[in-house]
């Protein structure tokens, strides 16, 4: 898939909220990308667990390590991810693992970022 091409929805189940992800987009950039609400922020690299989430249906593919402290062996096979390490490969349904927050707001953690509202 070319960078920058749509390449599924992404649904979440407890809000039923929808976005557009772009190829090579993380399931919380496309997320951030459209400030929408669900999936917690936190470090935006794998290292606090915060972005927890369970893959219902479809597929995603890792960008690379997670840490074994956030997701277990057991829980990826279970379908557990951290939504700021995978990629969807088409059409995905989740569900958020920790608490959903009610606005979407990055804090601290996108501090020089792109502005994520447009």
């Amino acid at each position: 898939m070319d960078a920058g091409r749509v390449c599924g929805t992404v649904r979440i189940a407890q809000t039923d909220e929808r976005y557009a992800c772009v190829s090579g987009e993380s399931l919380l950039a496309g997320m951030a990308k459209l400030g929408r609400r669900g999936i917690p922020v936190g470090c935006l690299n794998g290292g606090c667990g915060v972005c927890k989430v369970r893959v219902l249906r479809g597929s995603v593919h890792k960008l690379g390590p997670v840490s074994r402290a956030h997701v277990s062996a057991e829980e990826e096979h279970d379908g557990y991810a951290l939504a700021c390490r995978v990629v969807p490969d088409g059409d995905v349904e989740l569900e958020v693992a920790g608490q959903l927050k009610k606005p979407f707001f990055c804090g601290a953690a996108c501090a020089g970022a792109p502005a994520i509202n447009k």
